[in-house]
């Protein structure tokens, strides 16, 4: 069954009710996915745990970028748990989450670029489940830099 066919099946009777279902699955998915990245992901290579240090010294490109991609997790965890955020912060973890793929599949453990892959899967759901918020924050930003 696809997510088209859940989300059109009568299960909540009203396509309002389908949208609360929906509403309620991804803030669940964006507290799972920010607690994981902010505790699991981010913490240890701020704590310079030695798993940390020798995935980013076999990377190639010094600890300091270590220290930069666990500030873009931790970013990014905290975004997708502020509602008018959610929807950026998301979207900006795309690349992120697509920078990991890659890193894993040409320097690291190929298997292990299937998880980040499944995580930029559902923030891309999220990103454009809250498109409508992040299109109204950037309006703002925008009025905010032209005055």
């Amino acid at each position: 069954m696809t997510v088209t066919q859940i989300l059109a099946a009568p299960a909540t009777g009203t396509v309002e009710g389908r949208r609360r279902v929906l509403r309620r699955a991804l803030w669940t998915a964006q507290i799972l996915i920010a607690a994981f990245l902010l505790v699991a992901s981010a913490m240890p290579k701020f704590a310079g745990q030695a798993d940390a240090v020798e995935t980013f010294t076999r990377i190639g490109w010094g600890q300091w970028f270590r220290y930069v991609t666990g500030a873009v997790e931790a970013a990014g965890a905290i975004g997708l748990v502020v509602p008018r955020l959610a929807g950026l912060a998301a979207t900006a973890l795309i690349g992120l989450l697509a920078g990991a793929v890659l890193t894993h599949l040409l320097v690291l453990e190929p298997a292990w670029a299937l998880f980040p892959a499944a995580l930029a899967v559902v923030c891309a759901v999220i990103g454009w489940d809250r498109r409508a918020e992040t299109r109204d924050l950037l309006r703002s930003v925008a009025a905010l830099a032209r005055r």
